[in-house]
């Protein structure tokens, strides 16, 4: 257990898969498939259990948009670019082998990640879990509180001497936000989101749309419109609707219904299958920590066979080139379609990928894999859809 109370980490799935792909770029196997999704998702994954050591834990995934915000707003999220290809043929393994991690794979049909992460917050706090949610998703801000917290390892939030992250509560995000996190939904339906395709107020960003709010209270107060500066009440006035139609747009769901009880999300890693397919995978520096991890858990699994030489290193232009597989994935799962993906290159901000520039030159993980892509463990295997991820909410890399 964690100190007071246990604690539950919930990971954005399809945030990760998108900054773990533009963070490390032109790794692939020896076939010649893209693996630095993969790599990248593992290895982030992986430090976040070591970091935080979780007594539970879920990767949820967007499996869809509610219908409630397409009908407020037909052009929601229709702009976003599809999936690059190379991320896409990614996306299968990394879903198999989360669960080999001893992570829960997790999403509900027809609904976005952020929603089923609220929800799963409402019910962790109910139970007396403490929440540390792993994304960078604006909208998940507004349900930081007592007992549930933003993992970052962003520099401008670590800074330094503080084990290479930190959790964000309120004092933080109020501090980046100017407003408390209950009050940052008020603060999106003044601005609106971009990325989203959601238009707000014109004229009006992030810092006025916060300054708005500390100086009347709250959206309602605007909205009642009792003692506004004329200016304000000018622009409130004419995008009165708009801004109605987005508080509906960024209210999130807190009662979904869960797909897997909290209780079935024990972190429980099955090293001799992860080894098998990291191995499998050719993925050599990281099969050696695995299995060196292993051995001190669970001495039998030292027993394994060794690597097998057959190995392939690829170096191409002095770089090797590594990569790893998935496996075996569970909880709720289905093929996954391509869709429709945001556009990622405008978005992505990676301030900080000290990790794996650490990694590439020589770190814990060595880059002196090669890779597969073909998924090789049992026959049930199955993937999560995977519609348009409000994944790039982005920022810096691990």
């Amino acid at each position: 257990m964690n100190g007071k109370s246990p604690r539950l980490l919930l990971v954005d799935g399809h945030y990760y898969l998108y900054r773990s792909f533009f963070a490390i770029r032109g790794l692939t196997n020896s076939k010649g498939e893209p693996t630095n999704a993969i790599y990248g998702f593992v290895k982030a994954l992986r430090r976040m259990l070591k970091d935080l050591r979780p007594d539970y834990a879920a990767v949820i995934w967007d499996a869809g948009l509610p219908e409630r915000r397409t009908q407020l707003q037909p052009d929601y999220k229709q702009h976003r670019d599809e999936m690059p290809d190379d991320l896409e043929v990614q996306q299968e393994p990394i879903q198999e082998i989360v669960p080999l991690l001893g992570v829960a794979s997790v999403f509900l049909e027809n609904h976005e990640a952020d929603d089923l992460i609220a929800s799963y917050v409402v019910k962790a706090r109910k139970e007396g879990i403490e929440c540390v949610v792993a994304t960078n998703d604006k909208d998940i801000l507004q349900m930081v509180r007592d007992g549930v917290s933003i993992y970052s390892t962003a520099k401008a939030d670590v800074g330094e001497g503080n084990g290479g992250f930190k959790l964000l509560g309120i004092p933080e995000v109020t501090a980046k936000w100017g407003v408390e996190p209950s009050l940052i939904a008020d603060v999106l339906a003044l601005t609106g989101d971009s990325a989203d395709n959601i238009p707000g107020v014109p004229g009006v960003g992030g810092k006025t749309a916060a300054k708005w709010i500390n100086q009347y209270g709250s959206l309602d107060a605007i909205l009642v419109g009792s003692g506004l500066d004329p200016k304000v009440r000018e622009k409130v006035e004419a995008s009165r609707a708009q801004i109605e139609s987005n508080r509906a747009m960024v209210a999130l769901d807190l009662d979904l219904p869960l797909p897997l009880p909290i209780h079935g999300m024990k972190v429980s890693p099955q090293y001799p299958e992860l080894v098998e397919a990291l191995r499998r995978c050719e993925f050599r520096s990281l099969t050696a920590e695995v299995e060196r991890e292993a051995a001190e858990m669970k001495p039998e699994v030292g027993n394994l066979k060794p690597e097998s030489a057959e190995g392939v290193k690829s170096e191409k232009s002095g770089e090797r080139q590594k990569s790893e597989v998935g496996a075996q994935g569970s909880g709720s799962t289905s093929q996954s379609p391509k869709t429709e993906y945001p556009d990622v290159a405008e978005r992505l901000k990676i301030a900080d990928s000290s990790l794996l520039i650490e990694e590439r030159n020589g770190g814990a993980s060595a880059p002196d894999e090669g890779g597969c892509l073909e998924p090789a463990m049992s026959n049930n295997q199955s993937t999560i859809p995977a519609p348009r991820p409000s994944a790039a909410e982005q920022g810096e890399l691990f």
